[in-house]
């Protein structure tokens, strides 16, 4: 059984990736650029210094994006699946106000608290951060990744 999910734990962090991954590719990063640094351009040794570095760039690049595209196409599908949900209980569309990081936030409420924060978000300008802190009985999301 899943651990039931709350403001407090909500937050998916994979140490293999989030610390250990970003950790060498970072430390590796700067090691390379003091390497390069280190070599003169018409010694030995400097394009090999310069591939080394370009190879850790290139580290840290694939590392960010391997993360924000499937982000971005969750998002998408989390504004999908909530405009969907808002519409069958009220029949109408999300608010154009809402914005992507809102109505993120807002897949957290349950049905019944639903409705009420979206119309508050939208009107007050709610940032995510309030609109999670505001519900009541956190409804989980397990898929994200």
């Amino acid at each position: 059984m899943k651990k039931k999910q709350n403001y407090s734990n909500h937050v998916r962090i994979v140490p293999g990736y989030h610390i250990v991954l970003s950790s060498l590719l970072i430390i590796g990063t700067l090691i390379a650029a003091v390497n390069a640094l280190r070599h003169p351009p018409n010694a030995g040794g400097f394009v090999s210094a310069i591939l080394i570095e370009d190879a850790f760039a290139c580290g840290l690049l694939l590392f960010w994006y391997s993360r924000q595209f499937p982000l971005k196409a969750q998002d998408r599908a989390i504004r999908a699946e909530e405009n969907l949900r808002y519409y069958a209980l009220t029949g109408k569309l999300l608010d154009d106000r809402l914005n992507i990081r809102q109505t993120i936030a807002l897949r957290f409420a349950p049905d019944e608290e639903f409705v009420d924060l979206v119309e508050k978000a939208a009107q007050d300008g709610m940032s995510p951060e309030d609109i999670k802190k505001a519900i009541v009985e956190w409804r989980g999301d397990h898929h994200r990744v």
